[in-house]
Parts: structure tokens; sequence; C-alpha cells
């Protein structure tokens, strides 16, 4: 008998690990540029001028396919936190001679955007990484024009990668719960729009506008 539940509660871990690794699998999975840039286009209303700001640009490429949604008037702000990653950005800018593609150093509490200077601004699987989000997303709201849009992608927590150093004491684990951020970003002036739960990979999308 007890030999029986040992196999069960072995079969069990099995089975429980298995499932940890299909999910550490799918956050892992990056949808690629060409597969989300176009939706956050649509969501967005992304057209040729638009003004676009990707936060947290990382190697860039989100922010080199939203130059062909903007066109040779729009703009695209890649900003970056990272000063190796920074350095890669300003290099690959130079190299693709992209005329309307600026890079920024970003603070952990600032954009250092213009003020009023978007139309719309993303950050992809970058606000769970906030450590002072409040004075963030200040400097979000400074940075978008009036009626301007700012989406969210990121995914919920998940303990696969452990909690984010530094971060507010109520986020959990790896992620964010959507209810945490929406009520942080709506209290910083934005009005929730559209929550998109339906993403690539394992992420969901929440839309705000600036009243």
């Amino acid at each position: 008998m007890s030999r029986k539940i040992n196999n069960k509660t072995w079969l069990l871990f099995a089975l429980s690990c298995l499932a940890t690794a299909i999910l550490a699998l799918a956050l892992r999975t990056a949808a690629s540029a060409s597969d989300e840039v176009p939706k956050l286009a649509a969501l967005m209303d992304w057209k040729a001028g638009t003004v676009v700001a990707d936060i947290g640009a990382g190697d860039g490429s989100y922010a080199f396919a939203s130059v062909e949604h903007v066109g040779t008037t729009g703009k695209v702000f890649a900003t970056e936190i990272d000063a190796e990653k920074l350095k890669a950005l300003t290099a690959e800018v130079k190299k693709r001679n992209l005329q309307n593609v600026t890079v920024v150093e970003s603070g952990d509490a600032e954009t250092n955007l213009p003020a009023s200077c978007c139309d719309a601004i993303f950050l992809r699987r970058v606000y769970h990484h906030l450590t002072k989000p409040v004075e963030f997303d200040a400097s979000l709201i400074r940075s978008l024009k009036p009626g301007g849009k700012l989406a969210i992608i990121d995914f919920p927590p998940h303990p696969e990668y452990g909690k984010v150093k530094g971060v507010p004491k109520d986020r959990e684990d790896h992620g964010i719960q959507q209810k945490i951020l929406i009520d942080e970003l709506t209290q910083a002036g934005f009005q929730l729009e559209k929550i998109v739960d339906d993403w690539p990979t394992m992420d969901y999308c929440v839309l705000f506008v600036k009243k």
C-alpha cells in the first residue's frame, strides 16, 4: 500500500514539474516583433506621422518594427536604462540609418522623454521591473500628449524566475497582477480603455489613455 502511495506521489510530483517547465517555456517564448507590433499599431491607432516610444527597448527589435507603421513622417523613441544596451541600440540605429529613431537613456524614476512628445507609449515586459512605479507613472503621463495612449504588455506573477529585486512589496514573484498595475496607473491619472487577455504567449495587454 505504501509503495502505491509513493508511486502516486512521485507521479504527481513529476506531472507538477512538467507543468511548471511548460509554463516557464511559454513565458520564455517571445512572440516576434512582427507578430506583436501590428497588434499594437491597430490597438493604439498608429498611422503615418504618429510619435511612439518603446520604453525598455532592449535590442530595439520592437522599436525598429514600429517605424514601418509610423512612416517617415512619424518618430520612434527607444529608451533603455542599461549602458551596454544603449550603446548597442545607438550603433544599430546608425547602422540602419534610421533618421526617425531616437535613443534615450531612461532613469529608474523618469522616462527622460520630452514633455508631451508622444502619441503612444508601450512597455513590453518592463512594468514589473519598475522599482519606482509611482514616479515613473507620473513621468509616463507627462511624456504623452493629451489623449495619448499607453499600452502595458506584461504577465501574471510566476515563481519560476523569483521576485525582481528592489520592486515594491506588493509584487508577487516575477511578473505583476493586472489589478496592481491598473490601480497604479489610474491613480497616476490614466483612464483604462481596454484589456486584451489573449496576447501572444502568456502575456496580457492593458491599454490606457491620458485624460
